[in-house]
């Protein structure tokens, strides 16, 4: 029974809705979701804060964004066969958002702050299905925030650089394989927010001719970690009481990965923008998840569990078109590919490749106020996984989703 109880007590800080690979969240900008999510080897005003703070340099003028996304997510389940148990997860609206702000010292020199959530969603599957040992309900959440400084060192060349400060929190539910004297299944929950964290993001910009422009970003791993997080026990038959001890804490830590990214831009004419984006995510950094208890927990301080992620890449292309001097019209697609290898499969992750079709509209309300609108729908392979080697639920998953988002745009 200990080792049962602590191989569930093993899961993840991390939510499978976050609907990009692992536990990313690829919607930092509206303009941008429109186009497939590039922006790397374009300008992309200030949302360069995220794609490449080297193009934030040739901003023309001071300006601030606002958006944010509406992420409705589908996750069903079925168990392997002989049996024919499904379960779909009841998920809330996640709603990532984005604020940027750019102010130019001089013509060569932008300062700019940006305040973006990349990585964190939640999932709910409830205390019925067949999994409920593995995870009942999760929510995740990361917020960063990047001063930026960006410098044009000639017509062509732009720098840029940003510190990263890192913050979130999370909450862990899940039921446990003991019953009370009403016939209560137990529960824990895990809540905890995290330690203020550090990384970088830097990227330089290239735009050799008029037509072709040309960007590589880098946004460092950030470790985040929970101390002295609160782990609650309920409906806890007087028997076990002395496996589960109120007033225990719990730490953990869990890699926000780094991504390295090369993009090519290209204007044909005055009304036409095309851009292709290649990232590499550093999944492997993801090794295990390890939870450190203030007091035996079953027996046990530790819980260790694997993930052995492993590095993957992104593939994304988009284009806007000028309709009018006002209207721009976007569309988009991606490929991404999951980190997750057989075996290692989770109900709070059950990633697989997935692909991206994305489409927007912006429009310019005045010379100093505009509006973007995005859809993106994800659909995630259908995947099958003993999850041997993950504690997980062995099982089939398969995930869609369906994401709104607007922004405003000032400039001034």
């Amino acid at each position: 029974m200990k080792s049962k109880i602590l191989a569930l007590l093993g899961g993840a800080l991390l939510s499978g809705t976050a609907m990009a690979g692992g536990y990313q969240v690829n919607l930092a900008s509206q303009r941008q979701i429109g186009m497939g999510h590039t922006g790397t080897g374009i300008q992309t005003g200030t949302s360069s804060i995220f794609f490449n703070p080297g193009a934030m340099s040739y901003m023309r003028e001071n300006g601030i964004t606002v958006g944010a996304s509406a992420i409705n997510s589908r996750i069903a389940y079925r168990a392997l066969e002989p049996t024919t148990t499904t379960a779909e997860a009841d998920n809330g609206i996640g709603t990532p958002f984005q604020v940027y702000a750019v102010y130019g010292i001089n013509e060569k020199l932008k300062v700019g702050l940006g305040i973006y959530t990349p990585f964190g969603s939640g999932v709910k599957w409830g205390d019925e299905w067949n999994g409920r040992f593995g995870l009942s309900e999760i929510d995740l959440k990361a917020i960063y925030f990047q001063p930026t400084l960006s410098y044009q060192i000639t017509d062509k060349i732009g720098i840029g650089a940003g510190l990263v400060v890192a913050t979130g929190g999370v909450n862990l539910q899940r039921v446990l394989p003991v019953q009370n004297s009403e016939g209560n299944e137990g529960r824990i929950e895990l809540d905890g927010g995290a330690k203020t964290a550090f990384g970088f993001n830097a990227g330089i910009y290239f735009q050799p001719t008029e037509k072709l422009s040309i960007g590589v970003d880098y946004r460092s791993k950030v470790d985040i970690e929970v101390e002295d997080g609160s782990v609650t026990f309920s409906n806890i038959p007087a028997a076990a009481k002395s496996n589960f001890p109120d007033g225990t804490k719990f730490s953990a830590a869990l890699p926000m990965p780094a991504t390295l990214t090369v993009g090519v831009g290209y204007r044909p004419n005055d009304k036409l923008t095309l851009a292709v984006d290649v990232s590499r995510i550093g999944w492997s950094a993801y090794e295990k998840l390890r939870f450190d208890f203030s007091q035996p927990v079953a027996g046990n301080t530790v819980s260790e569990s694997s993930r052995n992620y492993e590095d993957a890449m992104i593939y994304r292309i988009g284009g806007e078109y000028m309709a009018t001097e006002a209207l721009a019209v976007r569309a988009g697609f991606y490929y991404d590919q999951t980190p997750v290898q057989d075996g290692y499969l989770t109900p709070e992750t059950p990633d697989s490749d997935s692909r991206g079709l994305s489409a927007g509209l912006g429009y310019s309300v005045s010379d100093h106020f505009s509006v973007d609108a995005s859809f993106l729908y994800v659909n995630k392979a259908k995947r099958t996984d003993t999850a041997d080697k993950s504690n997980g639920v062995p099982g089939t998953f398969k995930s869609i989703a369906y994401i709104p988002g607007v922004g405003l745009n000032f400039k001034f």
